[in-house]
């Protein structure tokens, strides 16, 4: 079921979550870094990357509303397994990229 807005809202407060989101964002800055040049909007990507792996909280801050908002994060709220939120995360980045 679905969290409601004030669920959801609460969940982009919740510091442990927020710390999840952070590692999340980590992950992905990492692979982006080791991903071909040729990969289709590889510049933006990688500038994303650099700017996560110095400061993962901006990362944190620029896509925690649209992680919050994942089909699978409102299901599982913050019970969200780890490669569930990752997979949330990664489609949340690519959407604002």
């Amino acid at each position: 079921m679905a969290l409601t807005y004030e669920e959801t809202f609460a969940l982009t407060k919740d510091a442990a979550f927020r710390g999840r989101v952070s590692v999340a964002c980590v992950h992905y800055a990492d692979f982006i870094i080791g991903e071909p040049t040729t990969t289709p909007a590889h510049t933006t990507r990688s500038k994303w990357a650099q700017t996560t792996l110095l400061s993962p909280e901006v990362a944190v801050n620029q896509t925690i509303a649209t992680v919050c908002n994942d089909g699978a994060v409102q299901d599982a709220g913050a019970a969200i397994t780890d490669d569930a939120l990752q997979g949330a995360v990664e489609t949340s980045i690519n959407k604002l990229l």
